[in-house]
């Protein structure tokens, strides 16, 4: 399935939030495995749901620049967390397999890909975005990665509209939450007022029309819909954090700026970032044989630009400090990804903030490069 050219919503229904349960049969009476965002270790990560119960109600995120909580929250919703670690990226694209693998005969057998039918329950719009991301990255242009494209097409995406951001989101300011527009499945609004707790579900698609179509629910009034609407605007409102207007070109003009090197005295070249962006794609490969030479493998695993092995060509690497990597993630991410995909490489999900051990945040690297060009 093409989710750039994913229906419109067609029809939206009311259903108790107790019915969730039922949701969740349902996608697996449609043959797909269920997954959702669980809580283990202290944070949040995807995995198989048993049922609704799984899911980390009343769970918020307590986020700042260097700091990912989990906490309770002011209420009992299901889905008043916003992100899980990682996105959908580790599901589409793996971060170590196996391509091919040769024998004496030297015939290559090429790795079948693993795409079972997976239906992904509480995606964020942001996540929707950074999907339709990585498919301009690996569908786009004479050169289709087909294990991506196979993975993507099994995923079923019910995504959650966000009532609450988490300090670090600014999705925003990027365009890309917190209300989904389209790209998913099916799409939910979890509306509280009073001892009301319901979900809005509405279709995107011809197989979520079906699944919508299989749930008993009373069609959504046009309350319904306000609320929901006006719990999306509010959560933009509360977002403290945003991308400053026009970082794509100040990012071009930026390069010998003396505030890299302030990034780089704090940066640790860990790689935090880049591994839990939701639109980093980097990758490698790495070459095994057998001791006896009989067998020899090709494998693909991630990489990062913060490596300082990354740029390396014959004699030595290209981006030898760290104020050199830093700077190149941060304006191929958010500047020459306009140039090569048409797009911005970030989606405002704040996951670099939150998960970068020295809380270097972003927004406020990019406000700083604004700051000094106006200073010039």
């Amino acid at each position: 399935m093409d989710r750039a050219a994913a229906e419109p919503v067609d029809r939206s229904i009311v259903i108790p939030a107790e019915s969730l349960d039922t949701l969740i049969g349902a996608l697996r009476d449609g043959g797909y495995q269920v997954w959702g965002a669980q809580e283990r270790d202290g944070a949040l990560g995807l995995a198989p749901l048993a049922a609704a119960a799984d899911l980390p109600r009343g769970r918020v995120e307590a986020a700042e620049a260097g700091t990912v909580r989990l906490t309770d929250g002011p209420r009992p919703a299901y889905f008043d967390h916003t992100l899980p670690m990682q996105g959908l990226k580790r599901m589409v694209y793996p971060a170590r397999e196996r391509l091919y693998a040769a024998g004496q005969a030297m015939s290559l057998e090429e790795d079948p890909v693993e795409a079972p039918p997976i239906a992904v329950l509480g995606v964020r719009p942001c996540d929707l975005a950074a999907l339709d991301t990585l498919t301009a990255v690996f569908e786009s242009g004479p050169f289709v990665d087909d294990r991506f494209r196979q993975r993507r097409a099994a995923l079923f995406l019910v995504a959650v509209n966000c009532m609450r951001p988490a300090a670090t989101c600014f999705c925003a300011s990027m365009n890309t939450g917190p209300r989904a527009e389209g790209g998913f499945d099916l799409v939910l609004d979890e509306v509280m007022e009073g001892d009301r707790h319901v979900f809005v579900v509405a279709s995107g698609s011809a197989r979520g029309r079906a699944v919508l179509d299989a749930l008993a629910g009373e069609e959504a009034g046009q309350a319904d819909r306000e609320a929901a609407r006006a719990g999306s605007q509010a959560c933009a409102e509360a977002q403290r954090r945003h991308m400053p207007d026009g970082v794509a070109a100040l990012l071009k003009q930026s390069y010998d700026d003396p505030h890299w090197a302030n990034v780089a005295e704090r940066c640790l070249s860990c790689a935090n970032c880049t591994l839990v962006c939701p639109t980093c794609f980097c990758s490698t490969v790495e070459d095994r044989s057998s001791l006896d030479g009989a067998e020899a493998e090709r494998w693909r695993r991630w990489d990062s630009c913060f490596g300082l092995d990354f740029s390396y060509l014959h004699g030595g690497a290209v981006r030898t400090e760290t104020a050199s990597r830093y700077r190149q993630w941060m304006t191929h991410k958010l500047s020459h990804w306009h140039d090569q995909f048409g797009m911005s490489g970030c989606v405002g999900c704040g996951r670099c903030i939150g998960w970068c051990p020295v809380g270097i945040d972003i927004t406020a690297e990019a406000q700083a490069l604004a700051a000094s060009e106006q200073a010039a």
